[in-house]
C-alpha cells in the first residue's frame, strides 16, 4: 500500500492537473456542465445555511461523481477526484423558506434520476472552498469539495424526474421519516433518499425544511435501520458465531454476529494519532434502541444500517459488534458512505463460523492492532452478553 504521503502527493497532483486543464472555464464566473445530480447544503449559521447545486465543468454521464454505492473498489485518489471536480454554488437562505424559483430548481436536480444540464452564474470566480484535511476526525458525514463561490443565477434542463420521488414529493399528508421508509422500500438508493431530505422535499406540508446535509445523511441512515430493526424483531436468531472481513481506503473492518434473542449492537472504531498512540471511540444499543446521539456520530447509524440490512434479508437476528480500524494512509475523511459500503462489503463475504464468542474474537481479532483483551474491555456488548442470565446457568 502506498504511504499517505505518496497518497497525498497523488491528490495534490490530480488536482493541480484538473484546474489546469479546465482553466479556461474555471475562470470564468459561470459554469455549464450535467450535475450528477449533487447538491449541498450547509450547516454553518443554522437556521441560516448556504445551498447550492454541485456542478463538473463536464457533459455526459457524471453519475459517479457523486453515486457513493458506486465507489466500493475505487482508491482514494478517485475518490477525492470525483469530489474536487464539483464546482459548489452557494446562496443563504433559512432552512424554514419552502417557496422561490432557486428552491424549486434545486429541488428538481435533487428528483432527477440521472444527470442534469446544469449553468450557475456566480457573483465571483470560484475559489478553493477547503484544504485536504491533515487529521482523521470523527465528523466525516461527507465527502471533501472544490471550487466554490456565492450564486446569482442558476438554471437546469433535461431533467427526467424519478417517479418514486416525485410522488412522495407531493403527498403532503406523509411523514418525513415515513416518506424515507417509503422511498426506501420501493428501491431508492439511500444517496438519493439522504438528498431529497436535505432539500426539504419530504414531510408535512407545513412542517418541510431544509437539512444540512450532515444531518440528513445520519437521519437517514438512523431513520431506515430502526425500521429495518423494529420489523425484524421475531426472526430467529443466528445459529453460530460469525465473522466477516473487508477493506477499503485504508480502513479495515470486522463484523461478529453473535447469537442473541434480542437485537444488540455496538461499534468500536480506533485509529493512529499524531503521536503514534491508538485513539478509540465506541458506542452501543440494546434492544430498547439508541437514547442518545452516538459519540461516533454518523458512523454509529451508516454502519447499523448495513447491518440491519444484512439481517432482514436473511431473516435472522444477532447481537452485532463492528470493529473498525482506520490506518494513517486514510489521508483525508470521504465521508460515512465508506463505512456504510465498507460494512456492506464485509457482509457480503462468507463468514468464518465458530462455536463460542472466545473462538470468534480471537479471529476477529486476528487482524487487527487491538488485541482480544483490549477489544473485550471496551465492548458493553461482551458485558452484557457475559452477565446476562440464561437458562442454561441453572441446568
Amino acid at each position: 500500500m502506498s504511504s499517505a504521503a505518496e497518497i497525498r502527493r497523488r491528490i495534490e497532483q490530480n488536482w493541480v492537473r484538473f484546474v489546469n486543464e479546465n482553466s479556461v472555464k474555471l475562470a470564468l464566473d459561470s459554469i455549464d456542465g450535467s450535475s450528477p445530480p449533487s447538491l449541498f447544503v450547509g450547516r454553518y449559521g443554522y437556521p441560516k445555511v448556504k445551498i447550492g447545486p454541485m456542478i463538473p465543468p463536464i457533459h455526459g454521464d457524471t453519475t459517479i461523481l457523486d453515486k457513493t454505492e458506486l465507489w466500493p473498489g475505487k482508491s482514494i485518489e478517485e475518490i477525492v477526484n470525483y469530489r474536487l471536480s464539483l464546482v459548489r454554488g452557494k446562496l443563504s437562505m433559512d432552512v424554514n423558506e419552502n417557496s422561490g424559483r432557486f428552491l424549486e430548481n434545486i429541488q428538481e436536480l435533487a428528483m432527477s434520476e440521472r444527470p442534469a444540464e446544469s449553468e450557475a452564474t456566480f457573483e465571483k470566480r470560484p475559489t478553493p472552498d477547503i484544504e485536504l484535511e491533515k487529521e482523521i476526525h470523527l465528523d466525516t458525514e461527507v465527502a471533501p469539495f472544490g471550487l466554490s463561490a456565492p450564486i446569482k443565477a442558476f438554471r437546469l434542463s433535461s431533467i427526467s424526474a424519478d417517479q418514486r420521488i416525485e410522488d412522495v414529493y407531493y403527498d403532503f399528508g406523509l411523514r418525513a421519516s415515513d416518506a424515507v421508509i417509503e422511498l426506501y422500500k420501493r428501491g431508492v438508493q439511500t444517496s438519493s433518499i439522504q438528498k431529497v431530505f436535505s432539500v426539504g422535499m419530504l414531510g408535512l406540508k407545513n412542517s418541510r425544511k431544509l437539512v444540512p446535509t450532515r444531518w440528513s445523511i445520519s437521519a437517514t441512515d438512523d431513520i431506515i435501520s430502526r425500521n429495518l430493526i423494529i420489523g425484524n424483531e421475531i426472526s430467529p436468531s443466528v445459529d453460530l458465531f460469525e465473522v466477516m472481513h473487508y477493506s477499503h481506503l485504508a480502513n479495515y473492518y470486522t463484523v461478529v454476529l453473535i447469537p442473541n434473542s434480542e437485537w444488540s449492537f455496538e461499534m468500536i472504531e480506533w485509529w493512529f494519532s499524531g503521536s503514534g498512540q491508538i485513539a478509540i471511540g465506541l458506542d452501543h444499543e440494546d434492544a430498547r434502541g439508541l437514547d442518545h446521539y452516538p459519540t461516533i456520530a454518523g458512523a454509529y447509524f451508516a454502519a447499523r444500517l448495513a447491518v440491519a440490512e444484512h439481517l432482514v434479508h436473511r431473516r435472522r437476528k444477532a447481537a452485532v459488534l463492528v470493529l473498525r480500524e482506520i490506518h494513517p494512509e486514510y489521508v483525508i475523511p470521504l465521508g460515512v458512505w465508506q463505512i456504510r459500503e465498507g460494512v456492506r462489503e464485509a457482509l457480503k463475504k462468507p463468514p468464518q463460523k465458530f462455536e463460542s464468542f472466545d473462538d470468534a474474537i480471537a479471529f476477529a481479532s486476528g487482524r487487527m492492532s487491538l488485541s482480544k483483551e483490549e477489544i473485550l474491555q471496551k465492548s458493553h456488548v461482551w458485558q452484557e452478553l457475559r452477565n446476562q442470565t440464561r437458562m442454561t446457568d441453572f441446568a
